[in-house]
């Protein structure tokens, strides 16, 4: 059991710090990049990224295996000391999943529905997509998923105390 309780723990805590990194290299890169570019480029560029990101490796590795791979360490570890900061870390994480799915994922959505920039008003197109809006709901997320690294993290250091 104690094989099974570390593997998926630790499986977790890669997960989570695959898209806690994403969201972090968005608010800190990426926007601020973006956000630097004429209205072509902007549109252009967010829907080229955003078709990349939507891929199985990061859904199955990183935006779905967190959420995953947390739930099924917390059910491995029922009983040990590990048990709340993992079940905090899924709520945390819960909290940026809902966000992704309320607020990014529509934006995104929206942005690549209206089609190739070379025939759309981008102009109008990035006004409607609403980049503050976008990058705050993104902050939520790095302020959920950051710490969520952190306790998933110190859930291996209990993990370990209590198997040695």
């Amino acid at each position: 059991m104690t094989l099974i309780r570390t593997a998926t723990l630790i499986g977790a805590t890669l997960a989570m710090g695959f898209v806690a990194g994403a969201f972090v290299l968005y608010a800190h890169t990426i926007m601020p990049g973006l956000r630097r570019t004429d209205d072509r480029t902007f549109v252009t560029a967010f829907q080229a990224t955003d078709r990349a990101i939507i891929n199985p490796w990061f859904m199955i590795t990183a935006f779905g295996g967190a959420l995953v791979l947390t739930l099924v360490a917390g059910l491995a570890n029922r009983g040990t000391p590990a048990l709340l900061p993992i079940a905090i870390a899924f709520g945390l994480y819960l909290v940026a999943v809902i966000i992704t799915i309320a607020v990014n994922v529509p934006l995104n959505d929206a942005i690549k529905a209206a089609g190739d920039p070379a025939r759309i008003d981008v102009a109008q197109v990035r006004a409607h997509f609403n980049e503050a809006r976008w990058a705050t709901a993104n902050l939520v997320r790095v302020a959920a998923s950051v710490p969520a690294f952190g306790l998933l993290a110190w859930a291996l250091v209990l993990c370990g105390r209590a198997s040695g």
